[in-house]
């Protein structure tokens, strides 16, 4: 108890203490871009798909749909409109398993890439020490791509089919820190909303899920 007390009475210190002006200065205060600015980032991107809400049909009908994360390179540029507003399209791949999870248990039915080419707008706040923070806001289109059907699958002489395409918005927040000139080092996660479904075995079995991945990236940044 006296510690949810000290948490309570430093969170009523912190609201009392943080004005009008402090808010301010964080949305409008310098950033360290202006105008014209490029910044490009090369990551390590870690893609974790939630396998919220699934439905499958047909001859598996009642079982869940799950992916796989995967990790992969990433690479992005944002170009700066104003020293807070910039714009960013992120460029990356990545091969994920599928599988059905239901009463006879969990079946790997095979693989899949995919491509989900994602642009932002985003703000970024005013530089808070070393840290340059920023959210965005924007629509991720998701091609899959190479499907690859599973073992089990070929032993019984059935397709994969191709996952869907999905479009859905993603959320975005992140930081960079300046390091040296014009490097920066970079944590950005963006939330997803995907929905995708397949087919195996001609349509003997139809699956629908909400993918709505999670994708971590850590890397190094370059402002031109």
């Amino acid at each position: 108890m006296k510690i949810l007390s000290g948490l309570a009475a430093a969170a009523l210190l912190a609201a009392t203490a943080f004005t009008p002006a402090m808010a301010q200065n964080i949305l409008t205060g310098p950033t360290g871009y202006a105008p014209g600015d490029i910044m490009v980032h090369a990551s390590l991107l870690g893609v974790i798909p939630m396998n919220y809400n699934s439905h499958v049909g047909g001859l598996l009908a009642g079982d869940k749909v799950h992916a796989s994360a995967s990790i992969s390179p990433e690479i992005d540029a944002s170009y700066f409109i104003t020293p807070h507003l910039s714009l960013e399209l992120i460029a990356a791949t990545t091969r994920h398993n599928v599988w059905v999870d239901g009463p006879s248990g969990k079946v790997k039915v095979g693989s899949s890439w995919v491509l989900p080419p994602t642009l932002s707008a985003q703000w970024h706040f005013a530089q808070i020490g070393p840290v340059r923070p920023y959210v965005g806001l924007g629509l991720t289109v998701a091609f899959f791509y190479a499907p690859d059907a599973s073992a089990f699958l070929k032993t019984n002489h059935l397709k994969m089919g191709g996952l869907s395409t999905a479009i859905g918005p993603t959320l975005d927040a992140g930081f960079d820190v300046p390091i040296t000139g014009n490097w920066t080092a970079n944590v950005d996660v963006k939330q997803m909303f995907l929905v995708t479904g397949t087919h195996l075995g001609g349509g003997a079995v139809s699956a629908l899920t909400e993918l709505d991945p999670l994708a971590i990236g850590m890397g190094v940044g370059y402002k031109f």
